[in-house]
């Protein structure tokens, strides 16, 4: 089973497979499903070191369609979501995105916080292409700083078995 899960890894991180593949992680990861893309991507760097900036430039475009479609799933949710108006916690978050409008996109990178932030910037009928734009600036700078810490970090060969 492991040599079968190397033989795969070997296979997605080649650079015709590792960029579609960079970008569909990097798609779902930004939806509101629990998975991480820097990982992927940094395997990617980490085994084809020239593919730096392509893959970050992936991995950012990715992430943010994967953010444009979490803001439409959210303006799809408003309806759905009126029931709970007026709740304490429900007003705080309000308020505060409604300040700083489409700008608190730019903390889309956030685990945990930064996908369901996208829905909630459609549900509140943020503008569409502002949103995408701060989403996009802010999963550039997250790539960029992680990716190359981690390359920082682990500067020595990966070494793959046989």
């Amino acid at each position: 089973m492991e040599a079968w899960i190397w033989s795969l890894l070997k296979t997605f991180s080649l650079p015709e497979f590792g960029l579609s593949t960079v970008f569909v992680v990097a798609f779902i990861s930004a939806t509101l499903l629990p998975m991480g893309s820097e990982p992927v991507l940094f395997g990617l760097i980490k085994l084809n070191p020239e593919l730096f900036w392509p893959g970050v430039l992936v991995a950012t475009a990715g992430n943010t369609l994967g953010g444009a479609v979490s803001w439409a799933m959210g303006l799809g949710a408003h309806q759905a979501v009126d029931k709970w108006r007026g709740s304490a916690t429900h007003v705080r978050a309000l308020n505060w995105l409604e300040r700083f409008g489409p700008k608190a996109c730019v903390l889309s990178w956030l685990p945990v916080v930064g996908d369901p932030l996208c829905a909630v910037a459609g549900w509140l009928k943020f503008p569409f292409w502002p949103c995408v734009a701060y989403m996009a600036l802010g999963k550039f700078l997250r790539y960029v700083t992680m990716t190359a810490g981690l390359l920082w970090l682990f500067p020595g060969s990966l070494s793959l078995p046989g």
